[in-house]
């Protein structure tokens, strides 16, 4: 996989993979299968939840990854691999297993999101980018996803290319806020690419590049009269912006029958302008002229303006969503969950450390997501060794594992497994779905959560419980300290 200057993403990988693939080999298990668990600790913004991005870029790269005749070359002058490891690498292909959520759903801290099942020098070299893509992607979804849901219905718009983290940061960025929610994208390049709707209209330098303001609008309303959205506080929003917007629809839009226009502010206080714009517009004629906001907003400022009555119908929401500024780190982790034994069966590993909130849970795991049969709403996640089934015909007691002496019985629900296979041997099996279909399994699976879940203070604690046996099993490796290889 090439990324867009050239670089043969193989290598984009922590150094200390190669090394340890090199010391595996040295040792003789870089053959011996192990399973690795994606997953993360803390929520974004203290939410309530998190949203599942980045696998189909991960596909992508999984199934390209080679080195070419270079990357061999920068290895080998390294002088630390034998040649043995760079023979190896010259015939690189992954032959593994992946399970993973769908792109677009809810998902849960410490929950296994994606899993790898492959020889130990595969699935170390492949954790950097498998973290990569999923943290970055995971995390603006989840950001767009709050703002969107913030924003009451009116569309969002991702306006942040300009301030992003970088080219993919912008690019692949606008593919994530998309699943989390939003509309379209100022990030041209994302719509041949993804399908992501690329938007926009004016700005300030239009206005000024012209004799005047009403003279800078109607010309805009003369090349794009079916899309005629004027930027207005370029020099006084109400005093001359909204007024000369108003004359350049009436002499331009008007006589074409048109009368969908819009009108957008970029500064000043929103609530009171977008008052007083909507009031001037109804008065002359154009209750159909929509109002759209930009300028520094977020999931916080947007609620706070609909509280205030603000007249607005989409916004434009730029580097506080594209970089998750108020929360800048999606703490993704792989970690390893079981290694291969001598007789072939999955020997269970755990990682021990004072921080309990970086003990792992141990050994080949699934993850089961009940819905309420009555209102179909999402009530508990519960993780299980793989083995496992859960009988959705039988009532359960789950409980907090935080809290292990909350509990509560399922009853009447349904039990739908989480992770879906997506590689087997190295063969993709999955049906990569469009993106379209990834934004409304999104918006279907963030409405099956409950409203306090959902929240952006105090979210209620969704329930995510490990089965009896798993807690039993994680129990005893505890006592052990962890047992030895």
């Amino acid at each position: 996989m090439k990324s867009a200057n050239g670089i043969n993403l193989t290598m984009l990988c922590d150094f200390y993979e190669l090394t340890m693939g090199n010391g595996y080999l040295d040792a003789g298990i870089g053959e011996k299968i192990c399973c690795f668990d994606v997953f993360f600790r803390d929520v974004p913004d203290g939410g309530g939840f998190a949203v599942a991005a980045g696998l189909e870029q991960i596909v992508d790269y999984i199934q390209n990854l080679h080195f070419d005749a270079e990357d061999i070359a920068y290895l080998r002058s390294r002088g630390i691999f034998r040649e043995e490891f760079l023979n190896y690498l010259s015939h690189f292909r992954f032959t593994g297993d992946v399970w993973a959520v769908p792109e677009g759903t809810p998902i849960f801290p410490r929950e296994p999101v994606i899993t790898v099942r492959a020889s130990a020098i595969q699935a170390q070299l492949i954790e950097t980018y498998l973290l990569l893509e999923f943290n970055h992607q995971s995390l603006v979804a989840t950001k767009a996803n709050r703002v969107c849901r913030a924003a009451e219905g009116r569309a969002v718009m991702e306006f942040g290319s300009r301030r992003a983290q970088g080219i993919a940061g912008a690019v692949v960025g606008a593919r994530a806020a998309y699943i989390g929610g939003c509309a379209g994208t100022a990030c041209t390049v994302s719509d041949p690419l993804y399908g992501v709707k690329a938007l926009g209209t004016m700005a300030h330098s239009w206005v000024q590049m012209f004799p005047s303001e009403y003279d800078a609008f109607v010309a805009y309303c003369r090349s794009y009269p079916t899309n005629a959205v004027l930027l207005v506080d370029t020099y006084n929003s109400l005093k001359s912006g909204v007024p000369n917007a108003i004359r350049a629809f009436n002499e331009v839009l008007r006589p074409l029958g048109i009368t969908s226009c819009g009108i957008r502010f970029d500064s000043g206080d929103m609530a009171y302008l977008t008052k007083q714009a909507r009031k001037m517009l109804d008065d002359a004629g154009w209750p159909g002229c929509k109002i759209t906001v930009s300028n520094s907003l977020d999931e916080w400022l947007i609620a706070d303006l609909l509280r205030q009555g603000a007249q607005i119908d989409s916004f434009g929401v730029g580097e506080r969503l594209i970089t998750s500024k108020s929360s800048p780190v999606f703490g993704g982790v792989y970690k390893l969950c079981a290694v291969e034994g001598e007789n072939g069966e999955l020997v269970p590993k755990i990682k021990i450390s004072e921080n309990v909130g970086k003990i792992t849970n141990p050994g080949f795991k699934k993850v089961y997501r009940f819905y309420n049969r009555s209102t179909g709403m999402a009530e508990a996640d519960y993780i299980c060794l793989r083995d496992e089934t859960v009988d959705d015909s039988k009532p359960l007691e789950i409980c907090d594992p935080d809290a292990r002496w909350k509990r509560k019985t399922m009853e009447n629900f349904t039990a739908r497994e989480l992770l879906v296979p997506v590689f087997e041997k190295g063969e993709l099996v999955y049906d990569l779905p469009s993106l379209p279909e990834i934004k409304a399994h999104c918006e279907k699976e963030v409405a099956s959560l409950w409203p306090e879940v959902r929240r952006f203070e105090n979210p209620h604690g969704y329930y995510v419980d490990l089965s009896e046996k798993l807690m039993a099993l994680k129990d005893r490796l505890l006592e052990e300290g962890g047992g030895k290889l």
